[in-house]
This record gives C-alpha cells, sequence and structure tokens, in this order.
C-alpha cells in the first residue's frame, strides 16, 4: 500500500476502536483502529485537546506541527515519517499517524551501532525543522528493516530550539545529495502557488514559516552540520 493511499484511510477511514494510552507518553496518545471497507490500520492518536501546556509552544499546536513535519518528509522524498493526518477523532481534532511494528527495545543509542545513510537525513531534517526533542527512542527499526522517527510536536519554533541525541554529524560537510533535495524543498516554498507552502500555512503561524525557510538557507550556505551551541542541546530524558 502505498504512503498516499495510507494518508487517505487514516483521512476518511472510522476511527473503529480505541485501545487505550500509549505507555510512556509526556500528552495524551491513544492507540486505535482505522478502518476504510475490509482494511484496518493501527494507528496513533493525539488529541489537541490531549496536550500539555509547555512554556514556549502555543498551546493546542503539536498535532499541526506533527503534519507539517510528515508534509517536509514527504517534499524531500525523504520516507523518515510514518504517514500522519491531522483529523477528528474521538476526543477532537489531532494527529492520526500509522503504527509502526517494531523491535521497541531498539533506539538511536543501538541503532547507531550498525551505521546507516538515514541518520545523517534525521540530522539535517532536524535542524531545518528546529526539533527541540529528539529523543533516541523517537527512532523505530520496523520489521522490515525500514527506520522511522516519530514525535515531532516539538518543530518549526521561530526561535532557535535544536536539541538533539544525534551530534556526530557536527561539523562535518552535508552530502550532496542531501543538499540537492534541500535545494529543491527550497525552491518549492519560494514558489507562491506551491501546495506544500499551502499546507504548511494552515498548520503553522507565519512566522514560524519565515524562521524555517532561514534555517534551510542558512544550512545551504553552511554547506556542513552546525556544532552544539552553548545552550542545552540534548533532551531529556535522552532516551
Amino acid at each position: 500500500m502505498s504512503a498516499a493511499e495510507v494518508v487517505e484511510i487514516l483521512l476518511t477511514g472510522e476511527m473503529a476502536e480505541v485501545h487505550g494510552l500509549m505507555p510512556w507518553s509526556s500528552n495524551y496518545t491513544f492507540l486505535v483502529t482505522v478502518a476504510h471497507n475490509d482494511i484496518r490500520l493501527l494507528a496513533v492518536y493525539k488529541p489537541a485537546r490531549g496536550e500539555r501546556p509547555l512554556w514556549d509552544f502555543p498551546h493546542g499546536t503539536l498535532a499541526m506541527r506533527e503534519v507539517a513535519a510528515y508534509l517536509v518528509s514527504e517534499a524531500l522524498g525523504w520516507n523518515l515519517i510514518p504517514p500522519t493526518v491531522l483529523r477528528d477523532g474521538e476526543y477532537g481534532p489531532g494527529a492520526v499517524q500509522l503504527f509502526i511494528e517494531a523491535d521497541f527495545e531498539q533506539h538511536y543509542f543501538t541503532l547507531r551501532e550498525e551505521p546507516a545513510a538515514v541518520f545523517a537525513y534525521v540530522a539535517a531534517f532536524d535542524v531545518i525543522t528546529n526539533n527541540a526533542d529528539r529523543k533516541a527512542g523517537h527512532f523505530l527499526k520496523a520489521t522490515d528493516g525500514h527506520i522511522w522517527v516519530v514525535d515531532h510536536g516539538l518543530t518549526f519554533h521561530a526561535e532557535p530550539k535544536l536539541r538533539t541525541v544525534v551530534w556526530e554529524f557536527a561539523g562535518q560537510p552535508l552530502p550532496e545529495a542531501i543538499q540537492v533535495d534541500l535545494r529543491r524543498l527550497q525552491a518549492t516554498l519560494r514558489d507562491p502557488e506551491s501546495p506544500l507552502l499551502s499546507q504548511l500555512q494552515r498548520l503553522i503561524a507565519p512566522a514560524e514559516i519565515k524562521a524555517f525557510r532561514q534555517r534551510l538557507s542558512q544550512l545551504l550556505r553552511a554547506g556542513h552540520f552546525p556544532l552544539p551551541g552553548p545552550a542545552r542541546c540534548v533532551p531529556f530524558p535522552p532516551v
């Protein structure tokens, strides 16, 4: 099943069952079944009303940031984030993301023992989306071997917020393949008729879109991954 087909089912299918709360989540996060005809998909449902208030992110916006991150990943062609949509559910509107069957004992600190190209892509993605909370446990190795990243509610803030466990690329040249994709994204965001830009404008604030463009330009101009700054640059807890 293609990502587009999964997105359509997540958007239009019936939220047939709410199985309960997911463990270890700081916000209300439910495992649900979304059904469409004879297709049933497990998904993760994060209602906006279940978000814990934060001092630095506007309340009720985390679900929209999850969807914005997915759209940017797809626009880049990087396939980093499971299909994610914004829709209504039993507890109101929220983000609904395809559930990934994975070995949940594994995380970034175990997976990086077998270096994979995807880690550099995640590092670049977190820079441009200003990810304030990239924990090791956000990396999921699916049963087919594909590595996904999840939990993108703390992204796209207009002020510098980058906090991540992925710092081993710091100061290294940005791979040419990543630069090519970022330049293509940059051109897309400059097009006022771009569907991606239109979608982002419905999800994040104008100042956040402006800052997103600036981070993208700065990374391309630098040509290398940034170094950690003097402020706290690793999330807590790291896993």
